[in-house]
């Protein structure tokens, strides 16, 4: 019977390796084809970036944009608690086209009256951080749409700003 016992031993571990190569199998199954799907799902999006691009691989302008430049201002700011602020304001206005340029130019004094007429009620504690630059830039951009319309700016780029 001990014999027995023996050879009932050597059969379940014979039968317990091929167990072991089909788990081992099947993990690396699913190992590669999630490698594969993955890899074809990430190069699907540069393929159609090199489609885009052209057959030749051209590169694709992104559209022109004219500078006008506006004179530089001195602005005496709104008094708060600290005293007497001025600030140097240089801007530019960024247009899509040059036409746009000569429809500007006659409408420059309203420009910069729209202009004069905001900077003169901010405050020093108006213009700190980088919120108060952006809200600046803004405001700035809707003043010279309204001055100009029907015409339209892109962005007001600003050149200089020092506030003392």
């Amino acid at each position: 019977m001990a014999a027995e016992a023996d050879i009932g031993e050597g059969a379940s571990a014979k039968k317990g390796v091929p167990k072991l190569f089909i788990i081992i199998g099947a993990a690396a199954l699913v190992v590669v084809l999630g490698g594969a799907g993955l890899f074809f799902f990430l190069s699907k999006g540069t393929a159609e970036a090199e489609h885009a691009a052209g057959e030749h691989g051209a590169v694709i302008e992104a559209p022109h944009s004219f500078i006008f430049n506006l004179p530089p201002m001195i602005i005496n700011l709104n008094k708060d608690g600290e005293g007497d602020a001025v600030m140097k304001l240089t801007v530019a206005l960024e247009v899509a086209d040059e036409a746009m340029m000569t429809e500007i130019q006659p409408r420059l004094a309203k420009v910069v009256d729209a202009f004069q007429v905001y900077l003169r009620e901010l405050r020093r504690s108006d213009l700190e951080g980088s919120a108060g630059i952006y809200r600046l830039k803004e405001e700035l951009l809707r003043r010279v749409n309204v001055s100009i319309y029907p015409s339209r700016v892109e962005s007001v780029l600003f050149k200089e700003i020092l506030v003392q």
